[in-house]
């Protein structure tokens, strides 16, 4: 893995692949892991030329990935969009009430707890909005799984599979209607075709404002870590 020098030094993955015309760099708003892509017969010294000429843009590239942060008594995270704070709470159950998010027990399992709680709230969330959009299709999906995955915020599959990240309760309400409504059309167009547009446009006139968070915000949810 060559290393790009400076303060401080940057670690970068070299991916060779067929489909590469140039040179390409990708820096991770989720990790700040730096890959450089290049044609199958680039050699090293062409591409460490490249990351020293392209290091200003690196470097702020970084600068701007969100640092994440461990969940825990006193930590603050988006529910449905609203920051509330976790503190210590009573009884067996986490308790969403006003600005707080009360979880009982050890310390050390708060983060944990937290994630179990945001899971239950989404897989209820996300199958109310995604019988509500099937329905006025007239479509019906078969399953409904959840992910921690970081490519994509959901996904259907040709077998009616509907698929979504869990961390999409911690977005605003308007974004998991949208994420849902997108899965939904492609029960009728699995592609991403003006017809299946027209159909996203009709179930969410709208769309394009929790699209546009999404892209631009969305990164930001990958940023809480719940257990270590």
């Amino acid at each position: 893995m060559p290393i790009l020098p400076g303060l401080p030094p940057v670690e970068v993955t070299l991916r060779r692949t067929a489909r590469a015309r140039r040179m390409s760099l990708r820096v991770s708003r989720l990790d700040g892991r730096v890959t450089l892509s290049l044609p199958p017969r680039a050699r090293e010294a062409e591409a460490m030329a490249f990351l020293r000429a392209q290091e200003d843009w690196i470097r702020k590239a970084l600068a701007n990935v969100v640092a994440s942060d461990a969940v825990g008594f006193g930590a603050e995270i988006p529910v449905e969009g609203q920051m509330v704070r976790v503190v210590p709470g009573a009884g067996r159950s986490v308790v969403l009430t006003g600005d707080e998010l009360q979880v009982p027990g050890d310390a050390a399992r708060a983060g944990v707890r937290v994630a179990a709680f945001l899971k239950t709230r989404a897989r209820d969330r996300l199958a109310q909005a995604s019988d509500h959009y099937a329905h006025r299709i007239g479509r019906r999906y078969r399953t409904l799984t959840l992910r921690d995955t970081r490519s994509r915020w959901g996904s259907c599959t040709a077998e009616a599979g509907l698929m979504y990240s869990w961390r999409l309760i911690m977005a605003p309400p308007l974004v998991l209607d949208y994420v849902a409504a997108h899965e939904v059309a492609h029960l009728a167009e699995m592609n991403h075709s003006d017809r299946f547009w027209a159909i996203v446009a009709d179930l969410m006139p709208d769309y394009a404002r929790p699209r546009k968070w999404l892209k631009s915000e969305g990164h930001v949810l990958h940023s809480y870590r719940f257990s270590e």
